[in-house]
């Protein structure tokens, strides 16, 4: 291999690396806002981590049914807006995701997860789901961003509060 091939597989390397890390960039962003959605949340820098024709769906018989797809920058700028109430949907929203791939091929990429959902509503209840999340991603006017985000349920249910102020067990400290 002469030194020029060498230099440039290298630099694909560092290009893959690269789209990689913007791309779980991305979807930390929008798993950050999701959490935080509410009256203030910033919308357009929402919306502006999908493609201009992307879709975002909910897949299979629980997803399907509770959210539905959305075509469209503009639609999934709307649905969210419909989250951005008084008092907020949520009172609690955490988003954990897992078994993180992801997979580049030039300008665009499919990744996925597993997502660990625990939320409080503002109506007090509490519930903890759980799925996958399957994403293609494409490189629009310089940026990753997503151009069609699936979330299939792998389980979903009711539980109690997420917070508590009961002691919390620490070695060494009063109360063990």
């Amino acid at each position: 291999m002469s030194s020029q091939e060498h230099l440039r597989a290298l630099e694909q390397r560092l290009e893959q690396l690269e789209s990689e890390n913007a791309i779980r960039a991305c979807m930390n962003r929008y798993m950050f806002l999701c959490d935080e959605l509410g009256v203030d949340s910033p919308l357009d820098e929402l919306a502006g981590l999908f493609t201009v024709e992307a879709v975002w769906e909910g897949k299979g018989a629980k997803y399907q049914n509770s959210f539905g797809g959305y075509r469209g920058r503009a639609a999934i700028k709307a649905m969210f807006a419909t989250y951005m109430i008084e008092p907020a949907h949520f009172s609690l929203n955490v988003h954990f995701l897992t078994s993180e791939l992801i997979r580049v091929s030039g300008d665009v990429a499919d990744a996925s997860w597993v997502m660990l959902q625990t939320s409080t509503f503002a109506s007090g209840a509490s519930h903890l789901n759980s799925a996958r999340l399957t994403v293609r991603f494409a490189r629009e006017q310089g940026q990753w961003c997503m151009s069609h985000f699936q979330t299939e349920n792998l389980f979903s249910r009711p539980v109690d509060s997420w917070n508590s102020d009961a002691h919390l067990p620490v070695p060494g400290k009063s109360g063990e």
